[in-house]
């Protein structure tokens, strides 16, 4: 049977908050005055952090929530908030018992974009509901809807990851790579740091020469340290004759290339010669 929370003049109840971040580290953090150690995360004393008032509702609106002061934590420093090692985590708050650690959560949803305001930093919360306005029938389009190795597409990620490691930083922030991969594949692909400052955080690959040179979406820092390791996928431009020749997945392809589009309402007839 489920507690009732509150249900009494005194209780030893404290609130709970966790983030678990898309590089897969996993902070916790409790309004008590001692940590607290509760499915498998240690969560720290944060007194600090003052939570407003959750509201659920069995409507299809957006549940909000909101907590104030927990990114002052000495477990969140400023550059990876900066870095943007905090956007689109998965966070979840509920109530816990101090003295026997049963627990409850009570809001479940995502961390947007953190941004820098007058020295504090602020972040808003999107509850599961957000995804209710996602649209679950898709568009027509002539590209390919599916992401490169993802649902739909169904290729092997495996085979399209290589090892690289970083030669160099160029003096516009790209990165010149020692890999296998051919440079010409990497464009539009992905970059993932497995070592170094930079550890966990994905880029986009933007352009490429055939030097080894990347042009990611975000300038690489003038100091890394050469040799740091990464993994590189290579991309795709979705189109039909990619996926065919390239890739030989067309029977993959989510897409509608042959379907007239609104470029057909523009043409008018021509009259004979």
């Amino acid at each position: 049977m489920t507690r009732v929370w509150f249900a009494e003049p005194l209780e030893t109840v404290a609130t709970w908050w966790r983030i678990q971040r898309t590089d897969g580290v996993t902070l916790g953090f409790t309004t008590h005055d001692r940590d607290l150690w509760f499915d498998g995360v240690l969560h720290r004393a944060s007194p600090g952090m003052v939570p407003s008032a959750i509201v659920r509702s069995a409507g299809l609106d957006d549940d909000s929530a909101e907590a104030a002061g927990s990114l002052t934590h000495d477990a969140i420093a400023a550059p990876e908030l900066l870095a943007g090692r905090f956007d689109g985590a998965r966070v979840e708050m509920g109530v816990v018992d101090w003295m026997t650690a049963e627990h409850e959560p009570v809001y479940l949803g995502a961390l947007g974009g953190v941004s820098l305001e007058d020295g504090a930093f602020t972040a808003d919360l999107a509850s599961g509901k957000a995804r209710l306005a996602q649209r679950s029938v898709p568009r027509t389009s002539p590209a390919c809807r599916a992401e490169f190795c993802g649902p739909g597409c169904n290729l092997n990620p495996s085979m399209f990851t290589h090892e690289a490691a970083l030669a160099g930083v160029a003096d516009d922030g790209a990165v010149i790579l020692e890999t296998t991969a051919s440079p010409d594949s990497l464009l539009g692909g992905t970059l993932r740091w497995i070592d170094g400052p930079l550890a966990g955080l994905r880029y986009t690959v933007l352009a490429s020469d055939t030097d080894g040179r990347l042009v990611l979406d975000e300038p690489a820092p003038a100091d890394l340290a050469p040799g740091s390791r990464a993994t590189v996928r290579e991309g795709c431009d979705h189109t039909l004759p990619t996926c065919s020749t390239r890739f030989g997945n067309a029977v993959n392809f989510r897409g509608e290339p042959f379907l007239p589009g609104n470029d057909l309402l523009l043409r008018y007839p021509e009259p004979p010669a």
